[in-house]
């Protein structure tokens, strides 16, 4: 159970949950809410047969103008209980807090920043973090505080532990590895677990490890991609958010593969950042479930 700041007065609100199938859910959740003076926007539903979990989304509005969050949640917590949900309540106008990781490559970068200042990625980007200097300029024409955490093998924990302090200074949500190319340590993924994105340059499962796009070559693909997924301590293992392909030929060269492939991941990442930040993700177990419209 989540809900950001559970003082807030709120006009809409955005429902996930999920919890094992059965009857009376959706009446339940829509009762709920109706007899709270709410009105219902958007609402998505998915069940998992092979589970028999269900998935629910719903956007939700006041006719009744603000409502308190804490008493709204105080009055759902009889319906989380009696079908026991996993469950996230918060302010549809809260914007996801998101500290972006980069290190020398920015066309992930680039996008995030371009999408967050045209107001089309509903985020708040608080700050970037990257253990090279190049970057650093991007960041200042966005107004973005840029800080420069080297690493080295020796002062990995130190360096990860800088980030959490960004993370917590700067009170972010979010962590997006942007082509951060350092592997996170097993401790770092677990504190932020379900709240850290990677972006991988090839079509996962496949093709993993280093220079992907010169083994996808090797291998005379047809298609290539990208891939965002949560971060876990299983390298490149974590539940996938999106992915994409682009067709290629024979003809292509290992370096056009790499800048199709760059496009790919720029869209890519910016959707699974979006998504997660309008509360369209759900965890169902090594997988997702994603109400994307």
């Amino acid at each position: 159970m989540s809900a950001g700041s559970s003082s807030n007065k709120v006009s809409e609100l955005i429902l996930k949950f999920s919890c094992d199938d059965q009857p009376g859910i959706v009446a339940s959740v829509a009762s709920l809410f109706s007899l709270q003076g709410f009105n219902i926007r958007e609402s998505s539903q998915f069940e998992d047969v092979s589970t028999r979990r269900f998935f629910m989304r719903t956007l939700l509005e006041s006719v009744e103008g603000p409502k308190s969050l804490a008493d709204v949640m105080s009055a759902f917590q009889s319906v989380a209980d009696r079908y026991k949900m996993t469950w996230e309540l918060t302010d549809a106008a809260e914007k996801t807090k998101v500290l972006i990781a980069v290190s020398q490559w920015g066309h992930c970068l680039d996008n995030l920043l371009n999408g967050w200042k045209r107001g089309y990625l509903p985020v708040d980007i608080v700050g970037v973090v990257s253990n090279h200097e190049v970057m650093k300029p991007l960041c200042e024409w966005y107004g973005v505080p840029f800080h420069y955490l080297p690493v080295t093998a020796d002062t990995k924990p130190q360096q990860e532990q800088q980030i959490l302090d960004v993370m917590d200074s700067s009170e972010a949500d979010l962590l997006v590895l942007a082509r951060y190319m350092q592997i996170l340590s097993d401790d770092l993924c677990k504190k932020l677990e379900g709240r850290a994105i990677n972006i991988h340059h090839s079509f996962l499962p496949g093709f993993k490890g280093a220079r992907p796009y010169h083994q996808a070559y090797e291998r005379g693909v047809k298609l290539i991609g990208a891939t965002a997924h949560y971060v876990t301590a299983e390298l490149d293992e974590g539940p996938i958010i999106e992915q994409a392909v682009e067709r290629v030929s024979h003809a292509n060269t290992p370096e056009e593969l790499v800048e199709i492939g760059r496009d790919s991941e720029a869209v890519v990442l910016q959707r699974a950042v979006r998504w997660h930040a309008e509360r369209r993700v759900l965890l169902n177990g090594k997988k997702t479930v994603v109400f994307n419209r």
